[in-house]
C-alpha cells in the first residue's frame, strides 16, 4: 500500500495483483523475485560468437549475470562481427515462434557498404535476389536509404549471412551490420554495448508482427 513494490516497472498497490512469473518483481526497487522464465534483450558487441559454449571465442551468454545460464536459448544468432539486437530466453516455444521460417518474422539491420547504394539495389531486393549456391530467390526485402554508404534493410528470413550475401549478390560488401529490430521490438537505446535487460511481459507477447 505504501507503493514499495513494483511489477514490470509498474506500482502496485493492490494486494490480490496476479502474476505468473514472467514479471519483474522489486521491493524498493531491488528484485525480490527471480523470473521463473526468463526473456532478456542484449545489445551485442562485435566479437562475440552466438553460443553457449566456444573454445576460441567469448560467447553472448559470457556477457549474463544469470544463474543457470545453461537452460538460456539464443533467438535468432548475429555472426561474430555483427552488433545489435539478441533475444535470449529459457522458453523454447517463444523461440520457435521467433525463428521458425513459417513465423517469417521481420528483422531489420543498420548496414553500412563499401561502395554507393544504387536505386537498382532496392529494386532488386525488393524482387527478391538469387544468393549463390541458392535456387530460390530471397522474399522481398525492404531497403531504404539513409546516405549513399548505409540503410536500413528489413528482412523475413533468416538464410546464412543472408544480409551480407545480399549485398553481395548486388556487386557490394557489408563493413559494418547492427540490428536494431526484430518483429515489434526495437533495441533499448538506453543499453550499452555489452548490457542487457529483461523484457517487460508487453515486450514479450508484442513482438510478434500483426
Amino acid at each position: 500500500h505504501a507503493g514499495e513494490v513494483t511489477v514490470n516497472g509498474e506500482i502496485i498497490k493492490k494486494t490480490d495483483h496476479k502474476i505468473n512469473g514472467t514479471e519483474q518483481v522489486l521491493l524498493n526497487k531491488q528484485q525480490i523475485l527471480t523470473q521463473s522464465v526468463r526473456y532478456l534483450m542484449l545489445n551485442k558487441p562485435v566479437g562475440y560468437v552466438s553460443a553457449n559454449h566456444d573454445s576460441e571465442n567469448p560467447t553472448v551468454i559470457d556477457l549474463l549475470d544469470e544463474i543457470n545460464k545453461s537452460s538460456l536459448q539464443i533467438v535468432g544468432r548475429l555472426d561474430k562481427d555483427t552488433t545489435g539486437l539478441v533475444l535470449i530466453t529459457d522458453d523454447g516455444e517463444w523461440n520457435h515462434k521467433i525463428t521458425a521460417p513459417a513465423s517469417k518474422c521481420k528483422k531489420t539491420y543498420f548496414v553500412t557498404l563499401a561502395d554507393p547504394i544504387s536505386q537498382e539495389t532496392v529494386a532488386l531486393f525488393n524482387q527478391g535476389v538469387l544468393l549463390d549456391g541458392e535456387k530460390k530467390l530471397t522474399a522481398p526485402a525492404e531497403l531504404e536509404l539513409v546516405n549513399s554508404y548505409q540503410a536500413r534493410l528489413t528482412i523475413s528470413e533468416g538464410k546464412y549471412h543472408q544480409v551480407k550475401r545480399m549485398f553481395a549478390a548486388a556487386g557490394n560488401k557489408v563493413i559494418a551490420l547492427h540490428r536494431e529490430k526484430i518483429g515489434n521490438l526495437l533495441l533499448d537505446s538506453t543499453l550499452a554495448s555489452g548490457q542487457y535487460r529483461s523484457l517487460t511481459h508487453q515486450e514479450v507477447q508484442g513482438i510478434f508482427n500483426d
